[in-house]
């Protein structure tokens, strides 16, 4: 596993704080970033990676990562929310002003300390880029400390990519070469056609120097993962987000047990090494 330690904000885990929807920013048609201030005391610190736990009251509470920087100055914090189940429609749907609790940050994360002067290769599909936003934009922040870095973002079609002002950027900042594709194009798309492991496949990599960071569905994460392994990279040089039913952020309740791991512990960025035996027997 990745050498970063799990950890969560304060001695009590229970505890949750109070925060209000500062700014809502559309990303596409049933996903929305939510951006919260805190209304009871600072914001927690958080690593990119990390996810909260997030309470939409009289609702309920649901696992989401973190999508904002690690690195930025202020108490903000930013959950990328795609609406799918009545937890997630109730906090996708709060308006500017509405009040959230959060607990956390919970888990372990993507650990760029321990990639100096590396080659780095980042792979997100659909809404898995949300957990890798703030890793890219750490790294963005510490670019001297990297060698060669490589997004690569995947998406259905156009009208669901994530991120535009940010990939803009990315694109044509030159800190990072970015690889935008989808798997099916509309009118007047100009971009790359199909899924992230084609340009993933086409790159030329140093094995023994380069880190991965994969997020997205399974099977994605699985198929990147496969063709990395084929280039020669260890399995261990290979950091994947697992998604499980995360209800307590602690290890007590086992809902998220994934063989020997708790995800909400062990997780959510496990080295391949680790994960890739317990992901590949679900289909058995």
């Amino acid at each position: 596993m990745s050498s970063a330690q799990p950890t969560h904000a304060g001695t009590n885990p229970d505890t949750m704080l109070r925060y209000r929807v500062v700014q809502r920013i559309p990303q596409t048609s049933d996903t929305v970033t939510q951006v919260l201030a805190p209304i009871d005391s600072a914001a927690q610190r958080f690593r990119a990676g990390q996810f909260m736990m997030l309470y939409r009251f009289g609702v309920g509470d649901i696992a989401l990562s973190i999508s904002g920087n690690p690195c930025a100055a202020d108490d903000l914090l930013e959950h990328t929310i795609r609406s799918v189940g009545a937890v997630s429609a109730a906090l996708h749907d709060a308006p500017v002003g509405a009040a959230m609790g959060v607990r956390g940050p919970f888990g372990t994360g993507w650990d760029l300390d321990s990639v100096v002067d590396r080659d780095l290769i980042i792979v997100g599909g659909g809404v898995g880029l949300a957990p890798l936003r703030p890793l890219i934009l750490e790294v963005l922040a510490r670019r001297t400390e990297y060698r060669r870095v490589v997004v690569i973002t995947g998406a259905r079609t156009p009208d669901d990519i994530l991120f535009r002002h940010d990939q803009s950027s990315w694109r044509t900042g030159g800190a990072i070469e970015l690889h935008q594709t989808v798997d099916h194009p509309a009118p007047g798309w100009k971009g790359r056609i199909g899924f992230v492991t084609e340009p993933l496949a086409k790159l030329v990599i140093d094995p023994a120097r380069t880190t991965a960071f994969l997020c997205g569905p399974e099977p994605m994460m699985r198929f990147c993962a496969q063709t990395l392994l084929g280039k020669g990279m260890p399995p261990n040089d290979i950091r994947i987000s697992l998604e499980r039913n995360m209800q307590c952020g602690v290890a007590r309740c086992g809902h998220c047990q994934l063989g020997p791991l708790l995800v909400c512990r062990d997780g959510p960025i496990v080295d391949y090494a680790v994960a890739g035996p317990l992901i590949s027997a679900r289909e058995l």
